[in-house]
């Protein structure tokens, strides 16, 4: 079979395969946490690529989180949050960021 192309080689699992691995798929950030992040930056006067900058991400990150497309990372999520001043996760999203001591 050495140097044929059997990639191409039907089993009877492959439909049930198929079948299993659409159903499974990634959390994405809710349009919720977008809306939060596009107005925290707009009351801010930032623009995509200002909140990208100050956060060292791509701007192009900054447009997946707000349109909902990107996969949830709590460290962006945390840099996000600081940078507008606003809760992106648990209960109390959009609600003002409490900037208390941190305990060290």
């Amino acid at each position: 079979a050495a140097g044929q192309n059997k990639q191409h080689f039907i089993t009877k699992n492959t439909a049930k395969l198929d079948r299993e691995t659409e159903e499974l798929h990634h959390d994405r950030v809710p349009l919720e946490v977008g809306k939060v992040i596009q107005q925290g930056r707009q009351s801010k006067g930032m623009t995509q690529k200002d909140l990208a900058t100050k956060i060292n991400e791509k701007p192009q990150v900054i447009a997946d989180y707000e349109s909902g497309r990107a996969i949830p990372n709590n460290q962006v999520m945390g840099k996000i949050e600081r940078a507008i001043g606003l809760k992106l996760r648990g209960k109390d999203i959009g609600k003002p960021l409490e900037t208390g001591p941190k305990g060290k």
